[in-house]
């Protein structure tokens, strides 16, 4: 299939803005970009098939839901077309960018003329209700028009411009339509002469805003977006912290509707960052410290990973290395004490977030579907200024486990909160009353070819293993397009064959997972061995058209263990496969999956299965039951001799909950 050009590609453009000349104290970024959407075609069975229940289900869903809880009808409020009243979350606008972003993204992919109205009509609306001076939020307009800006720490105007922000350049990019760009440069400016050196300072409460600046600086040029992303980096942490004198200025009577409850504009403050006698702890909003300083992932988790996306795009453009230090300890400290082994994070529901090392219960894991989408897209950044593999590790991780256990495969329930154990009682819904889940998942489905390759200025890096087509433009013109062809992840070999070549050398970056051993490399025909460097094959020629690149990653069943802090996990295993981490559903087995005890000596092997949910690899062997008769009387007994063997079969994590209600296990004891 042909890649249709991008109408507004800013690749090249960018690649220039690299600069030179570093102080000590900076860094030379690798400076990897996304290729533009337009410049990728995906046709795999994994991701093309939720790409596009994602545009013919998921974003109609989503569409409808906004409007019947009134997120997009505030707008119509706000432009005075409506004479209702302000429904749903005081954040209820980001909602509705995300699902812009979302429609945006899959008109990139493929035209849709009723889409694109749909999304033509929403904009109208928004541009309506956008003051003179440029301020947007629906809900301070209508409901609090006194508290603009005074509710810094909980009230998500930034929050919500920073979507907006994102919504807009995405929108650009696929249509070349300024409506949307223009009004979040708008509101942008206004922001701009509202908070900075010499003005007003403040942060918000949850970050977004710092890495919509970024996207705007990118999109426009307009380098005072991104001096602003960096002043509201700079700001946070500062002591006394600005959210302990916004709380000093709150009216202590003054209430708010909060989800349907009536609260106080304190509340959430005494609740979340526990104000005592005036001093918080804000570690809450990652306000604990100086970011520079900070070393270890706190607080909620989405504000966290939003934040460390925010700071690594401004080091990307700055080449601060105190930045980057900062991003390095809090990436080592969140993947060797504070993640889950499907990328997600998060174990507490209280905080939406982290609470102390090793912490991660199963049963009742948080791991919001946000926060999971959050971490690839941290890793992608990290991996974007350093050209480091473990990055892109970590990325597929989140998008193969994580991430798509949010969405059932027909698109239309979803999941916020997402457990590694289910007594069989959970299920996806249709809606939630923070329906944050379901329009992140409707933004990052269609947007999922921005992770599966980069460009350098000279190179084409191969992050992730997708099926499909992908073309670099490099300065002058000259052009390297590629197709992957691949039934990854149902094996791991690749071909990458080459469509058009430039003239002059150019490379070839191919990620080699962290957990594949021993790769082996064919080019035309002939054995190779490309020097491996922080987890990339690096393959440097003058490439002629119809080169084939053939890469074979030895997948094997792993298993795997947890540190011994890990409560929960003690005397377990779980299964992994290539990128997916396995799960047993009692669907799947016809012994109650609680009894298995999989000895270290079984074997296991995995075969991919096409009529299974979609199409996945199933992992199978033998393993054995712990007996659960004749326990009459009995509270405890000495330890009896396990039955079997029985056959088990494990599906990957990211599939489950899709055929009713049943248990659920990641971890599996395990007998040595």
């Amino acid at each position: 299939m042909p890649i249709r050009c991008a109408r507004a590609c800013l690749t090249v453009a960018m690649l220039s803005l690299l600069p030179v000349g570093f102080a000590e104290d900076k860094f030379q970024p690798a400076r990897l970009l996304s290729l533009p959407l337009t410049k990728v075609r995906i046709g795999d069975s994994f991701w093309l098939p939720r790409m596009k229940t994602n545009q013919t289900r998921t974003l109609a869903i989503v569409r409808q839901r906004l409007i019947e809880t009134g997120a997009i009808e505030n707008f119509a409020i706000a432009s005075g077309r409506s004479q209702a009243k302000f429904r749903g979350p005081y954040w209820s606008d980001s909602d509705v960018y995300k699902w812009l972003e979302g429609v945006s993204y899959s008109l990139a992919l493929e035209p849709n003329p009723a889409l694109e109205a749909q999304a033509d009509e929403v904009i109208a609306l928004i541009a309506a209700s956008q003051q003179s001076d440029g301020y947007l939020d629906t809900f301070f307009q209508l409901v609090h028009p006194d508290m603009k800006w005074k509710y810094l720490a909980f009230g998500h105007e930034m929050f919500c411009a920073g979507h907006l922000f994102e919504a807009a350049v995405a929108h650009f990019e696929a249509t070349g339509k300024r409506t949307l760009l223009d009004i979040a440069v708008k509101n942008a400016d206004h922001i701009e002469r509202t908070f900075g050196p010499g003005r007003r300072d403040g942060q918000p409460g949850h970050e977004e805003i710092e890495l919509g600046l970024v996207k705007l600086f990118r999109a426009t040029g307009e380098r005072r977006y991104l001096q602003l992303a960096q002043f509201f980096i700079d700001q946070r942490g500062q002591k006394p912290s600005f959210f302990e004198r916004e709380y000093a200025q709150l009216d202590p009577s003054r209430q708010v509707n909060f989800l349907g409850r009536t609260i106080t504009f304190r509340t959430l403050y005494d609740d979340l960052l526990k104000a005592q006698a005036g001093k918080l702890n804000t570690e809450y909003s990652q306000d604990h410290l100086p970011v520079r300083r900070q070393d270890k992932v706190v607080g909620h988790a989405v504000r966290a990973m939003y934040l460390y996306s925010g700071m690594a795009d401004v080091a990307a453009e700055t080449g601060e290395k105190a930045l980057l230090d900062a991003l390095q300890r809090l990436y080592a400290d969140l993947t060797t004490k504070r993640m889950y082994l499907t990328g997600g994070i998060g174990p507490s529901a209280h905080n939406e977030g982290f609470t102390t090392d090793y912490d991660l219960p199963n049963e009742t894991a948080y791991q919001e579907t946000c926060a999971s989408i959050g971490v690839a897209m941290w890793a992608q950044r990290m991996l974007a200024m350093t050209g480091d593999g473990q990055y892109a590790d970590a990325m597929e991780l989140a998008l193969y486990n994580a991430f798509p256990a949010g969405v059932s495969l027909d698109g239309e329930v979803f999941f916020y909160d997402n457990p590694l154990y289910s007594r069989g009682k959970t299920a996806r819904k249709t809606w939630f009353t923070v329906p944050c889940c379901p329009t992140n998942v409707a933004r990052i489905l269609p947007s999922i070819s921005k992770y599966v390759y980069s460009q350098s200025r000279d190179a084409l890096w191969v992050n992730l293993f997708v099926q499909g087509e992908a073309a670099a433009q490099f300065a002058g013109g000259e052009r390297l397009e590629i197709a992957q062809q691949t039934s990854f992840p149902a094996d791991g070999r690749i071909t990458l064959a080459v469509k058009a070549a430039p003239a002059s050398e150019r490379s070839l970056f191919v990620r080699v997972p962290g957990w594949a051993s021993a790769p082996r490399f064919l080019l035309n025909g002939r054995a190779l061995q490309p020097p491996v460097e922080r987890g990339y094959a690096r393959l440097s020629r003058r490439w002629m058209a119809g080169d084939r690149l053939v890469v074979d990653l030895p997948m094997a069943v792993q298993r795997i263990e947890s540190h011994p802090a890990v409560v929960d996990n003690r005397g377990r295993i779980a299964l992994r496969y290539g990128p997916f981490i396995y799960c047993l559903e009692q669907a799947d087995n016809p012994f109650d999956i609680d009894r298995l005890v999989i000895p270290a000596g079984a074997k296991l092997a995995a075969a991919y299965d096409p009529n299974l949910l979609g199409g996945v690899p199933v992992v199978a062997g033998a393993g054995m039951l712990k007996p659960e008769t004749g326990w009459e009387g009995m509270l405890y007994r000495p330890a009896g001799v396990l039955q079997g063997p029985v056959n088990f079969r494990a599906v990957p994590y990211a599939v489950w909950a899709n055929r009713g209600p049943g248990k659920m296990a990641v971890w599996i004891e395990s007998a040595r």
